[in-house]
């Protein structure tokens, strides 16, 4: 039986009840919160919680199984990594020092404190040129020494979401399912332990990666650029990071890269995890129920996909 979409109207309330929440929490912290400003709302909604120079997020779009324990978990993970990276001089949406740094639940609902930044509307992004940046991440995220999952943005959402599309498979066609079907039996020995990446790539390193495509996740301040969203910090092989840049991304990495002492890319390796990450894109259409726009967002991405080597050449 097809699952139900949350309505324009249900998503209003959803949103509303997740900004009382934050707010609710925020007061409760001793935080100054008398006029709270909706900053983005897709997956999380983001809440500036004005006058105080605090951001809120509350997750409200999750994949299967990724609520409760393992949610705070996660963000428990995201907040350490990246208080440890702001304790070493790296230029990052900090943990609001005003309220403990530790997940907050309430009204059903967990989410994360973060410092308050101006951002420069003025400065467009360049994707394709901030994969520099993600050369310098990677160097200062080398020696972190908190406990990391493998490759966690795939192995903790893939399956229970391809799961769910087995029963309801929403705008992908049978085709589409047999494809992502058969490539996730080829990639997920590799992608789902350290061991099996090893096995496949047995030359190439992994170490903490910010896990969610780095360049486009840049915020441009009024004082300089910060790293921001790390709720899919994880261990990895660094190409996780430069999916679906393209050669020339791959190009400013590299030479990035070589001045930061990083590793250069493998290019195997890139292949397969553009590969991945169209195979999470695909798995994202199950959580279209919770975010009917992602349907006509993904929609190009899924284009995309069909015409693309099966799982990036691996066989």
């Amino acid at each position: 039986m097809p699952i139900e979409h949350l309505t324009p109207s249900d998503l209003k309330a959803r949103t509303a009840r997740a900004v009382a929440a934050a707010t609710s929490a925020g007061r409760a912290l001793g935080l100054d919160v008398a006029d709270p400003k909706v900053l983005h709302d897709v997956f999380s909604v983001v809440v500036h919680l004005a006058p105080s120079p605090v951001v809120v997020r509350v997750p409200v779009a999750l994949p299967p199984g990724l609520n409760g324990a393992p949610q705070t978990a996660r963000q428990a993970r995201e907040l350490a990594a990246v208080a440890w990276l702001a304790d070493r001089g790296l230029p990052v949406v900090r943990p609001s020092p005003l309220v403990p740094r530790e997940p907050v639940q309430r009204d059903g609902f967990s989410m994360t404190f973060w410092e308050f930044v101006e951002v420069d509307t003025s400065r467009q992004p360049d994707f394709i040129a901030d994969a520099a940046l993600a050369a310098d991440l990677h160097a200062a995220l080398r020696d972190y020494p908190g406990q990391l999952s493998f490759l966690s943005p795939v192995t903790e959402s893939v399956p229970s979401c391809l799961a769910l599309l087995e029963e309801n498979p929403g705008p992908l066609a049978p085709a589409d399912l047999e494809r992502v079907r058969g490539e996730w039996t080829v990639l997920q020995p590799v992608l789902s332990s350290r061991e099996g990446f090893a096995k496949a790539f047995p030359n190439v390193s992994v170490q903490p990666i910010h896990g969610d495509a780095p360049s486009y996740n840049i915020i441009r301040t009024t004082s300089g650029v910060r790293y921001a969203d790390f709720e899919d910090v994880n261990l990895g092989p660094v190409e996780w990071d430069l999916s679906f840049l393209g050669p020339e991304g791959a190009a400013v990495y590299n030479a990035a890269a070589a001045r930061a002492g990083v590793r250069p890319l493998d290019p195997a390796v890139l292949r397969v995890m553009d590969a991945a990450g169209m195979i999470r894109m695909v798995a994202s259409y199950a959580l279209v129920p919770q975010l009917p726009m992602l349907a006509e967002w993904l929609a190009s991405s899924l284009e995309r996909w069909r015409t693309m080597p099966f799982a990036g050449g691996l066989s």
